[in-house]
């Protein structure tokens, strides 16, 4: 409890499951004098156990959550093997714990740029995500807490910066159509040289005969079904 003088913690190998993970943690969720918790060789413990251990030290359900998590713990093992990532979390957690002993207000706040979702949203789109979470969300918590601190988010976007990377975008777009264009070009330019000036088109599908051509002509007329061409030439009687 908060009274606690309790500062080390040392459970190791005594059959915690993550039922008593969590019956754990929640009596230390206001803990202020634990140092070290060690819960290692519980093998009882799956990755549910180790996620409550996460939330115990760094809580990103909400904003207020990750302000009011565990500060004083500065070690909390309850590692396995196959699963690293999460006591990575954990000691990242425990670390900004142990560095900000004496300021206990900038441990929440570090721990949400740490670990926090909105913590890697580019700074350049943060208008657009400011907008749109207006938008589709109304002024929720992210929403009031990056639009209190827009004045700090007005310094840190680079409006130069963002338009030159939507005129790059852009040209890129505008480059790969040209590109297209001119092979659609080359194509239709060889197809019309290899048809010639009295070339009939008719398709694949269709027929044709050779009154419905433009009537008896004493010059050849060249007609092309699908890929293949024929000359035929009727002579006037």
């Amino acid at each position: 409890g908060g009274d606690s003088t309790l500062k080390h913690l040392y459970l190791r190998n005594n059959k915690i499951d993550d039922d008593g993970v969590a019956i754990l943690v929640d009596a230390l969720q206001k803990n202020v004098s634990l140092q070290i918790l060690d819960l290692m060789l519980n093998q009882g413990i799956f990755a549910e156990g180790r996620k409550l251990c996460l939330k115990l030290v760094n809580d990103i359900s909400s904003i207020k959550a990750t302000l009011q998590s565990n500060r004083t713990l500065r070690e909390l093992n309850v590692k396995d093997q196959n699963d690293m990532q999460i006591q990575q979390h954990i000691n990242k957690a425990a670390h900004i714990n142990a560095n900000n002993a004496s300021n206990p207000e900038a441990v929440g706040k570090e721990k949400g740029v740490t670990r926090s979702f909105y913590s890697e949203i580019n700074p350049l789109h943060l208008p657009e995500v400011l907008a749109l979470a207006g938008r589709h969300h109304g002024q929720g918590e992210l929403y009031v807490a990056l639009k209190s601190s827009i004045a700090g988010v007005i310094s840190t976007v680079n409006r130069k910066q963002w338009l030159q990377q939507q005129r790059a975008h852009h040209n890129a777009i505008i480059a790969e159509h040209r590109t297209k264009v001119g092979s659609i070009e080359a194509e239709l330019a060889a197809i019309e040289a290899a048809d010639g000036p009295d070339a009939v088109d008719i398709g694949s599908d269709s027929r044709c005969t050779f009154e419905e051509a433009g009537g008896p002509d004493p010059d050849a007329v060249d007609i092309h079904i699908g890929s293949e061409s024929r000359s035929s030439k009727r002579r006037r009687a």
